[in-house]
């Protein structure tokens, strides 16, 4: 039932469309042409993913989206538009959208946001393939850094304690959890990873706990916590200093008791879950500020791993470009078979803001760039061919005369977040509050601009 897919939109063609595409790779799928009609479905039918259009004849994304989550909140929903309006995918995104996709769509990209979409639905309700993979296209790497964090995971793994894992954004949190949580004796239970820089202060109490039916608005079911679903196994909370302090207090209580009670519910359940959680900020200055309770990071801090920035282990870069070339390859359907010298050498020297992610995709443009079975340097990123320096776009430049004023603004916002980011070690929340916007919009800059 998972693999069914519900599309919303009120041109029957890009329905059509739409629906034999993904019928061709084997998906389900219903059409809806309103957004009332799209609700009925949801109202009768669990689906693996919503597909809807960001303005229909009753609804627009912004209304729809909420009410789409109130019925089934762990279904993600992804919005096309033929509007690329950043402000409007900032919001679409802070209501509950997993992604956004500009109109026309082409198809190998739909697949893709498709593919990642259902995989992330399905960490929450399967276990983890035995691979050194964890379809993020995390691997090993063979520096001393890598090594010492492998061993420090070999150490911890087969204890019951609770771990933090530090590291800036796109580092592969997830993936040392996962691979902590395979070598211990919960391995063959289930692994749940739940993002708390996702959740609304709203949504965190009945995605972390569950509730009843009638607790709120909306719940119209009962429904199982991530404790629950994470039962025997192992629960990981990536962003943990996102979480209220409410849910905190109640965070810390599971913790200390053993026990869930639902949003509504009058009774506790308990649990017996191995908790792991990362952080890609300073929590002992986040407990400093009165932003984090102390307690709990005590509680928390049974044993530490601190994931290095990829620019502090250079000689892992060759490993996970051989990687991502192999994973590009299979998801592009290309045959493209190494990287010159001159190309490595610039991905060796980059500064790689975004680490491990920020890599992995900038290799998957590039096998998609590609017009030979080898990448060149002209199928990479300006910013990396240049350097982290370059103050403008060659294109917003002829002999030095601006021409492309969108280019020159981009490019100062750009610089900008760069600039607080060190500042501020790469903590988002810290970026955030000096740049004077909310994390989502940071989030999506960065997204914009490939920082992450």
């Amino acid at each position: 039932m998972l693999q069914r897919i519900l599309i919303i939109d009120d041109s029957t063609e890009m329905c059509s469309l739409l629906s034999n595409y993904l019928k061709r790779e084997k998906f389900e799928t219903d059409e809806a042409y309103s957004g009332a009609s799209g609700l009925k479905h949801l109202e009768k039918t669990e689906y693996g993913l919503v597909l809807c259009d960001y303005r229909l004849p009753d609804f627009d994304g912004i209304e729809l989206i909420p009410r789409m989550k109130r019925l089934q909140p762990d279904t993600p929903i992804i919005i096309m538009t033929a509007y690329a309006d950043v402000k409007t995918s900032i919001r679409c995104i802070r209501l509950g959208a997993l992604d956004y996709i500009t109109k026309p769509i082409h198809h190998q990209e739909m697949f893709s946001l498709v593919k990642d979409a259902l995989s992330s639905r399905g960490l929450s309700s399967q276990p983890p393939k035995k691979e050194k993979s964890n379809g993020t296209g995390y691997v090993w790497g063979s520096s001393p850094q890598s090594k010492r964090m492998l061993k420090n995971i070999e150490l911890v793994a087969p204890t019951d304690m609770t771990v933090i894992i530090e590291g800036e954004s796109g580092t592969g949190k997830e993936f040392v959890a996962n691979a902590i949580h395979e070598r211990s004796q919960r391995g063959a239970k289930q692994f749940v990873a739940i993002d708390c820089g996702s959740l609304t202060e709203e949504l965190a109490g009945s995605e972390l706990f569950g509730h009843v039916k009638g607790a709120f608005t909306g719940a119209l079911q009962d429904k199982k916590g991530q404790f629950e679903l994470a039962n025997g196994g192992t629960l990981f909370l990536d962003e943990i200093g996102n979480l209220t302090y409410e849910n905190q207090v109640k965070l810390l209580r599971v913790l200390q008791e053993r026990k869930v009670r639902k949003v509504g519910g009058d009774r506790d359940i308990d649990i017996d879950v191995r908790l792991i959680v990362a952080t890609n900020e300073d929590l002992q200055e986040a407990v400093r500020q009165g932003r984090f309770r102390e307690d709990l990071f005590h509680r928390l801090n049974e044993f530490a791993i601190i994931i290095d920035p990829l620019r502090e282990r250079k000689q892992d870069i060759t490993i996970y470009v051989d990687h991502f070339l192999k994973l590009a390859n299979e998801s592009l359907g290309k045959q493209v078979k190494r990287v010159d010298e001159i190309t490595y050498e610039k991905l060796r020297n980059y500064y790689w803001h975004g680490n491990i992610r920020e890599l992995k995709n900038v290799v998957k443009r590039a096998v998609l760039l590609a017009n030979s079975d080898e990448i060149s340097v002209e199928c990479i990123p300006t910013e990396i061919i240049f350097g982290n320096h370059a103050s403008l776009k060659p294109e917003s430049t002829v002999n030095g005369a601006i021409v492309d004023l969108k280019s020159v603004v981009e490019e100062a916002e750009k610089k900008a977040i760069l600039q607080v980011l060190r500042e501020t070690n790469f903590n988002k929340s810290d970026t955030a509050k000096r740049l004077k916007v909310d994390r989502k919009t940071l989030y999506n800059k960065m997204n914009q601009y490939g920082l992450i």
